[in-house]
């Protein structure tokens, strides 16, 4: 992923914060020899060093993963088209706007520990059911017997985060808030998250 240096930040409190919001993003591992990766969207849980998520035991990843254990996950989201003409002000030609998406993005490289024993396949289905729904009811994960043999769980190890945050740090503050102020006006899927995000890159 390109990162121009007016994109990037690496506040961890601020790419947790984006990576527990959106709770959701794509796996993707080389293993060895192969000519592309195996990539899997998942949901995934936080913690202090791992990224942690559960899989299928016959997924394809986790054979990648036995050949390699190194993994990305790939997290973007926050986004909103920007049409050209939202970039021109005062008496700025509407038409020579340069369209463009505002997105935030966030990479996290680490190697992998896949989990066969019960036990701990329990405990990272019981933190994960914790954080993704904490107000269900669930039995033990333990309870499931023999049915966790068909899944296995997976802690990702954060060893390197690379973030970007794109929302027009590249202009003057009038044009950003332009921008700002038109993305509140037009209210559509993604433009509040984007408005949030340009209004804390402004910061």
């Amino acid at each position: 992923m390109l990162i121009r240096d007016h994109d990037r930040d690496d506040d961890p409190d601020r790419w947790r914060a984006f990576l527990v919001a959106q709770g959701f993003g794509h796996v993707a591992a080389g293993g060895r020899g192969r000519d592309v990766p195996v990539v899997v969207p998942t949901q995934f849980v936080v913690t202090d060093d791992e990224i942690v998520f559960h899989l299928v035991a016959t997924n394809p990843l986790l054979a990648a993963l036995a050949e390699n254990p190194r993994a990305l996950l790939s997290v973007a989201g926050d986004w909103a088209f920007i049409p050209g003409a939202w970039k021109a002000i005062g008496d700025e030609d509407p038409a020579r706007g340069i369209p463009t998406t505002y997105y935030a993005a966030v990479q996290v490289t680490g190697d992998c520990v896949v989990e066969v024993d019960p036990d701990e396949i329990a405990a990272t289905l019981a933190l994960q059911t914790a954080a993704i729904d904490p107000d269900g009811t669930y039995v033990d994960p333990i309870e499931h017997g023999a049915k966790l043999r068909a899944i296995r769980g997976i802690r990702l190890a954060i060893h390197e985060v690379r973030a970007k945050y794109k929302y027009g740090a590249n202009v003057d503050p009038a044009h950003r808030a332009a921008v700002a102020d038109l993305l509140a006006r037009r209210g559509g899927p993604g433009d509040l998250a984007a408005l949030n995000q340009l209004r804390a890159a402004a910061r």
